[in-house]
């Protein structure tokens, strides 16, 4: 599937560069521009990677990934900053950060620590998916196959698709489901999702994603 990377960047055109340049490679990325924003952004979607400066306005880098490691919040995170001393490089890492790059870098060396990080979260599943009954699930490509022909999906079916497998034969709830699916400025439709189930099912069989009433959905492996 296409990872949600989050951007916090105050500089504007250094900020619409690395989103053009991610996109291009197929990452969908969500821009912001200040503390409050970054942090509205992850409370309303299911993001996949931070890349976050720390001289930003609000709220910098560093107390914003902190309070988000205080509160539970695991999702690989990456400092690009213009700091370079050792001790900031030690306070980016007892932050929580994952990785720490300095600027200025190369976009290929950034695209490269991304790929990594998100290698460490989502190991093998980054290749391909045995759903059983000769199919197979390619999240990256948001493609699934039986006997290697692809079956057609739009892009929030896989999306759907690919959250349920990474919880197999556990309850996924509405709450996470709807963050995973729209975007932060798009509003839920619960009529939509239980269309995009009713195709799922259609292809995986219909016992396969099981029904939790007024709590969401779980794939049964």
């Amino acid at each position: 599937m296409q990872r949600k990377i989050l951007l916090l960047e105050d500089d504007l055109q250094l900020n619409d560069t690395i989103k053009q340049f991610l996109e291009h490679h197929h990452y969908t990325v969500l821009p912001s521009y200040d503390g409050h924003q970054a942090k509205e952004i992850l409370y309303e979607t299911d993001i996949d990677l931070i890349l976050l400066d720390i001289k930003v306005p609000l709220q910098n880098g560093f107390d914003l990934l902190s309070e988000l490691r205080k509160e539970g919040d695991e999702t690989p995170a990456i400092f690009i900053t213009s700091l370079h001393g050792v001790d900031d490089v030690s306070k980016g890492f007892n932050a929580g950060c994952d990785d720490y790059i300095r600027k200025p870098f190369a976009l290929k060396e950034l695209l490269v620590r991304i790929e990594a990080q998100l290698r460490k979260r989502y190991g093998s599943r980054e290749n391909h998916i045995d759903i059983g009954n000769r199919l197979c699930y390619y999240p990256k490509e948001f493609r699934l196959t039986r006997d290697g022909k692809t079956i057609p999906l739009k892009n929030k079916e896989a999306r759907l698709l690919s959250l349920l497998l990474e919880y197999p034969d556990k309850l996924v709830s509405y709450d996470k489901i709807n963050a995973a699916l729209w975007d932060f400025d798009e509003e839920p439709s619960a009529g939509s999702l239980r269309t995009y189930i009713k195709t799922l099912r259609s292809h995986l069989g219909k016992e396969s994603i099981e029904t939790v009433k007024n709590i969401g959905y779980r794939f049964v492996s």
